[in-house]
C-alpha cells in the first residue's frame, strides 16, 4: 500500500519505518529541511534503539523515502498519517495549529480518494474539525475519510510496540476506511511479517478495535491518564510507607500479582515526565472541563507527580544539611532510560532547585547530554559516571539506565567526599549499598 507520514519526529519516523518494513511504500514528509537532510545522511533526529538500522535498511530498498514536499506526499498515498506536534499551551490545551495546517495542505493536493488518519495525540472532536477543514479546502471535490488511529509507543521501545502491539485502535466513520486500515495493518495483526529483529515476540493476533472517531480519540488520552494515575498512586503509597516503615517495592510487588492491577507503572520514584503523560493529563483535564466535567482526580494526579520532584530535593537537603557550596553528582538526565528525551524530565526541575540553593552540579547521561544542555545552565557535563562521583558530596541517581546497574560501586564510593547516595528511582539494592558503606536514601523504602 502507498502510505505517507506527515511529520518525521519520533512517532512519524517510527511509524514510517515500521510500515515500510512490512512491505509498504512509504513517504515521510517534514517541513524541516535540516531534519530531512539529517535522515538522508543516516542520522536520526531522536535517539531510539534500533531506529537508525531500520530506517537505513528501508531507505536502501526504496520502500522508505523522505521529503519536504507535501504535494509529493499527498499524491503518493492512499493513507496519509498526520503525525505532527500538538504542544501544550500555557493553560494545558493542545495547540492544534499544525494539525489544521496539514489538513489544508492535504485538501489542496488530493486528486482522488484518501484516508486521512490522525496519528498525533489530539483532543476528542478534533476529527470533525479536520473533516471540516478538508471539505472547505477540497479543490477537486474528491472523496475522503478521516480516521483516528492513536499511537501507543513507549520511547525506548517504540519499534517493538509498533510491531507487536496489544491492540490497534481505529476510529472510522465508514466501513471503507476501516477496511483499508485493517488491510494496512494485517501483517501486524496476524504477526505474519518477517525481518524485524524484535525480541519478546507475542503469541496470537493483536486486537483490532474499530470505534467511532471520537471514542478512538478519547482512548488515547484516557489510556495515558490512567497510566499516569498508577504512577502517582504508587508515589502516594510510598509516602505512607515512609511514615509507617513499610517498603513500597514490596507493597507494589504484592499489588502487581493481582491480574486486575498488574505490575506495570507501579514503581515509586521521582515521578513521570516526557512528551506524553504530562501533556496528555493536562489536555484531558482541559478537554473535560470544556465539556462541563471537572476531572478533579487528574488534578491530584498532576499535583502528586510534581510534588515528587520537591521530595527528592528535600531528601538531599536532609542528608546534606547545607546545600550551598556542595557538589551534587547526577546520574541520568532523560525522563526515562533508552531515550534522549528531556521534555518534562524531573531532573531539570530538581537540578535547578539545587542550583538555586547554591549547589554545584555535575551530571552524566549515556545519550541525553546534548539535549540536556538546552535545558540546563551551569552544569558540568561529564563523560562517564565515575567523573560525576569524584569529590561529590552526594550522588543522585535520576534515570535507571542499565549502565548504572553495572557500576563498580565501591570505586564510586571511594572517590566521593561523602558516601551519600540518593536513589530517586529505587533501582539499587539498599542492603547491598549500605554494606558497601553508602548512606542510602530512596523513595518509600526504609
Amino acid at each position: 500500500m502507498n502510505v505517507t507520514i506527515v511529520g518525521a519526529g519520533h512517532v512519524g519516523l517510527v511509524t514510517g519505518a515500521c510500515l515500510a518494513e512490512i512491505g509498504n511504500e512509504v513517504v515521510c514528509v517534514d517541513n524541516d529541511q535540516k531534519k530531512i537532510e539529517m535522515i538522508t545522511r543516516g542520522h536520526m533526529p531522536i535517539y531510539e534503539p534500533g531506529l537508525p538500522e531500520l530506517v537505513a535498511r528501508n531507505m536502501q530498498t526504496g520502500r522508505l523515502r523522505v521529503t519536504t514536499s507535501m504535494e509529493e506526499g499527498v499524491r503518493h498515498a492512499l493513507v496519509i498519517f498526520v503525525a505532527v506536534g500538538t504542544p501544550p499551551k500555557p493553560d494545558g490545551e493542545a495547540d492544534l495549529s499544525y494539525i489544521e495546517a496539514v489538513a489544508r495542505e492535504v485538501a489542496r493536493y488530493m486528486d482522488g480518494y484518501r484516508v486521512v488518519s490522525e496519528k498525533s495525540t489530539v483532543p476528542v472532536q478534533t476529527g470533525q474539525w479536520v473533516d471540516r477543514t478538508i471539505r472547505l479546502n477540497n479543490r477537486h471535490a474528491v472523496e475522503f475519510d478521516v480516521v483516528s488511529n492513536p499511537e501507543f509507543l513507549r520511547e525506548g521501545a517504540a519499534i517493538y510496540d509498533f510491531m507487536y502491539p496489544d491492540r490497534i485502535v481505529v476510529g472510522a466513520g465508514s466501513a471503507r476506511a476501516a477496511e483499508i486500515m485493517r488491510e494496512l495493518y494485517e501483517p501486524i495483526i496476524n504477526r505474519s511479517f518477517s525481518g524485524c529483529e524484535c525480541s519478546l515476540e507475542k503469541d496470537g493476533p493483536a486486537q483490532f478495535v474499530v470505534t467511532d472517531v471520537k471514542s478512538a480519540e478519547l482512548i488515547k488520552h484516557a489510556s495515558n491518564s490512567f497510566l499516569a494515575m498508577k504512577i502517582s498512586f504508587i508515589n502516594a503509597v510510598a509516602a505512607v510507607c515512609e511514615l509507617s516503615g513499610a517498603d513500597v517495592t514490596m507493597v507494589a510487588k504484592g499489588m502487581g500479582y493481582d491480574r486486575r492491577i498488574g505490575p506495570e507503572f507501579l514503581r515509586a520514584g521521582a515521578g513521570y515526565g516526557g512528551s506524553c503523560f504530562p501533556k496528555d493529563v493536562a489536555a484531558f483535564r482541559k478537554i473535560s472541563n470544556s465539556l462541563g466535567y471537572e476531572f478533579k482526580l487528574l488534578d491530584e494526579v498532576a499535583r502528586i507527580n510534581h510534588s515528587q520532584r520537591d521530595l527528592v530535593v528535600q531528601k538531599i537537603k536532609k542528608a546534606l544539611w547545607i546545600i550551598r557550596g556542595k557538589t551534587i553528582g547526577v546520574l541520568g538526565l532523560s525522563f526515562k532510560p533508552d531515550t534522549d528525551d528531556m521534555r518534562e524530565a524531573p531532573s531539570v526541575d530538581i537540578i535547578r532547585a539545587l542550583q538555586a540553593d547554591g549547589a554545584r552540579v555535575r551530571a552524566y547521561d549515556p545519550h541525553a547530554t546534548g539535549e540536556a544542555s538546552h535545558y540546563l545552565q551551569d552544569v558540568e557535563f561529564c563523560s562517564d559516571p565515575y567523573a560525576v562521583a569524584r569529590d561529590a558530596d552526594t550522588l543522585l541517581l535520576m534515570t535507571e539506565w542499565d549502565e548504572f546497574k553495572r557500576l563498580d560501586m565501591p570505586r564510586v564510593k571511594s572517590t566521593m567526599n561523602y558516601p551519600i547516595l540518593v536513589d530517586a528511582r529505587n533501582m539499587l539494592d539498599p542492603v547491598e549499598m549500605r554494606a558497601i558503606g553508602f548512606e542510602y536514601v530512596a523513595i518509600g523504602r526504609p
